[in-house]
């Protein structure tokens, strides 16, 4: 009898998370009922935020269980339905995480045309990793032509999307990664003014500095901390900075504490706002549009990270906070 193997969160992590924190288990594969449809997963996503999901308390989006699947983006293909408008062999992208095989609803699924983008874009740049730059930058940041664009965590899924768009929109983008590889990869391919390899620094104010000698208009936050600290420095007047995530901080086991930064706002007449790319849900079709037209008229590139085997989709996790990906990190769990 064939089986589900799925990860478990088996405890909340203390700090960095640890492979201890996950089990890989077997059940019945599942059969579909009226309005369902059984899926096999192709990729799956691992990204920071589930970081924050691990630990237990309010935020944005409930906790994961202790003991629950581990939920989360996912490509997959149709095994067996009964659901009208979705036949065995289709392609289909939903949030049923990390298993090789889940039951979904019609509303649980958006049907893929693989012939129109690889399906692992639909977890990266014509996903919510785009659309999360696409809304982010453009919503909150504004960036206009001349003006200069910081982005931490360039070389992430997000930041080098946010970071061509706001080439796109005329804007000298700056960005800030963690190896000279990445660097080069920014300058060369995606067309970067500057970037800065934070971990080679020995001062890093000094850097940013010379690289936006015209201050900074818009700054694109991935990572918080002292990074964050130094480009605030250098903000123009009506500066705007969409936070949209602290990977320095989610794994810290005591609050951080850093500059307090309201004077700086308050000096440059800047606006900081944290977003959710959920709460723009009306606006996925514009965003999706944009992003697959720049795509088809090589406005922008992107990178994936593909890790093989559905066993290693723990070590794929890990790997996002020591920095080895380039672009989105992906599990490959089964050929198509």
């Amino acid at each position: 009898m064939s089986v589900n193997k799925q990860f478990i969160l088996a405890s909340r992590p203390q700090g960095m998370p640890t492979a201890e924190n996950f089990t890989l288990i077997e059940t019945a594969m599942p059969k579909p009922a009226a309005g369902q449809a059984l899926v096999r997963t192709v990729y799956l996503s691992v990204d920071p935020y589930m970081r924050g999901r691990m630990n237990e308390g309010k935020s944005y989006v409930p906790p994961y269980q202790v003991g629950q699947v581990i939920t989360g983006g996912t490509v997959g293909v149709i095994v067996e339905s009964q659901i009208v408008g979705l036949q065995e062999g289709d392609f289909i992208a939903g949030q049923w995480g990390w298993q090789t095989h889940a039951l979904v609803t019609a509303g649980q699924a958006r049907k893929l045309d693989p012939n129109q983008a690889p399906i692992s874009t639909a977890l990266g740049v014509l996903g919510m990793t785009g659309l999360t730059a696409y809304l982010g930058l453009l919503d909150i940041g504004q960036p206009k032509e001349g003006e200069t664009v910081v982005v931490s965590g360039a070389a992430g899924a997000v930041g080098m999307i946010a970071g061509q768009i706001a080439k796109i929109k005329g804007a000298r983008t700056v960005g800030i990664a963690g190896s000279d590889e990445k660097a080069k990869y920014l300058m060369d391919e995606l067309g970067f003014d500057a970037v800065i390899n934070y971990k080679k620094s020995s001062d890093i104010q000094a850097e940013l500095t010379e690289a936006c000698p015209a201050g900074v208009d818009v700054y694109f936050d991935n990572v918080g901390g002292v990074i964050s600290d130094s480009v605030l420095k250098l903000l123009n007047k009506g500066a705007r900075i969409p936070v949209c995530g602290q990977i320095s901080l989610y794994n810290l086991e005591q609050p951080d504490v850093g500059p307090r930064i309201q004077s700086q706002l308050l000096i440059s007449s800047a606006l900081m706002k944290g977003f959710i790319v959920g709460d723009y849900a009306p606006r996925f079709p514009e965003g999706l549009a944009a992003l697959a037209q720049w795509l088809r008229e090589n406005k922008i590139k992107y990178a994936e990270h593909v890790i093989e085997g559905f066993e290693n989709t723990p070590k794929a996790f890990l790997a996002l906070f020591s920095g080895e990906n380039l672009g989105k990190q992906l599990v490959k769990t089964a050929d198509m």
